[in-house]
């Protein structure tokens, strides 16, 4: 099969987790007879730097002609400490989700048992976690009107939400429960907010679409309590953008590292991967960073975008494989020994071609 992947990595660890995912890639491009061609595009602060806009035309026109987008991270202290800066990396991610048309963001929470005591909670209540957050991308606060008034001492931003946006990724998240426990959660703020109200009544309306699923309505507030007390009472979660923010970064640290969670972003046009967690400026260039995550949104991409499952199935293995093995960089080790992240990619890559 020939793949067209769009590649952007970003700004911090971007580039070197990028790196690692795209030798990975590459290795099961080799074992299994793909050809995938890679088309590099900047965005985030490089791109700020080089033409003043964190995604230019130019990158959007390479993610609109790719079968996929593989993406690093965005983010850089210089915008991080400037409350006033006019143009921020992140707005680029915002467009770029809106452009793209990238409306549900899909984030896997789940236990590599050879890392189970790496995690802030008991073995005993995470063992048998395996939850998706269906996040909606393109829509809400982050997407709202926004503005300061009265001499700049008031600032508001409105969450605005249309049914059929909202329709369109719980019918998503009705046919992932499908696929898996048939168990579907609706997270909302229904007594309080009217765009939970509308959350809540169109989940309800596509119920009898799906008489299989088994569909539960939780404040976010709860959620956010629960997914520490009982998280294996999960399957799937649907819920709005900035809910969908906060407990994603919440279910990451079940898993132990938010440097192990991959995620997906589906558009209409075209899908991104990604890892769940952020540029990490602190540690560019010393070669460090996790990849695990970055590698395995490209597992991702495998099965989701080119229905590719053995190549995916044996990234996955082999990433588990590492783990079993204490081969992990500094964030991971258990006895103080660690590699880098070139070590990572490399022996997974070579482990993927030596493989039977």
């Amino acid at each position: 099969m020939k793949l067209q992947i769009a590649l952007l990595a970003g700004d911090g660890i971007g580039p070197e987790v990028i790196e690692q995912a795209v030798k990975v890639s590459d290795a099961i491009a080799k074992k299994f007879g793909h050809e995938i061609k890679w088309i590099p595009a900047i965005t985030g602060a490089e791109a700020i730097d080089k033409v003043g806009t964190p995604y230019p035309d130019e990158t959007h026109y390479i993610c609109l002609d790719s079968d996929a987008v593989l993406f690093g991270a965005i983010g850089h202290p210089k915008y991080d400490n400037n409350p006033s800066a006019k143009v921020r990396p992140e707005q680029g991610l915002l467009k770029m989700r809106k452009e793209l048309g990238l409306y549900a963001n899909v984030r896997p929470t789940f236990i590599f048992p050879s890392l189970i005591d790496k995690s802030p909670i008991k073995s005993e209540i995470i063992k048998d976690v395996d939850l998706i957050f269906l996040r909606e991308l393109t829509s809400g606060i982050y997407f709202g009107e926004r503005g300061r008034k009265d001499q700049g001492n008031t600032a508001y931003d409105t969450c605005t939400y249309r049914r059929n946006e909202i329709e369109r990724i719980a019918r998503k998240g009705f046919e992932m429960a499908m696929s898996r426990s048939k168990k579907l959660c609706c997270v909302d703020k229904a007594n309080v907010l009217e765009s939970s109200r509308l959350w809540r009544e169109t989940v309800q309306s596509l119920e009898p679409d799906y008489p299989e699923i088994k569909v539960s309505y939780e404040f976010v507030d709860a959620v956010a309590m629960r997914l520490i007390q009982w998280p294996s009472s999960y399957d799937v979660l649907v819920t709005e953008n900035l809910f969908g923010d906060i407990l994603t970064d919440e279910a990451s640290v079940i898993s132990g590292s938010m440097g192990l969670m991959p995620s997906a972003s589906i558009g209409k046009n075209t899908s991104l991967y990604e890892p769940i967690h952020g540029s990490y400026p602190e540690a560019q260039g010393k070669n460090i960073a996790n990849p695990l995550a970055t590698i395995l949104s490209a597992a991702m991409m495998f099965e989701d975008s080119f229905g590719l499952k053995s190549e995916a199935d044996l990234i996955k293995k082999v990433v588990n494989d590492s783990l079993e093995l204490n081969y992990v960089t500094k964030d991971l080790s258990k006895t103080g020994s660690y590699k880098s992240t070139d070590d990572i990619g490399n022996w997974i890559s070579n482990k993927i071609l030596k493989s039977k």
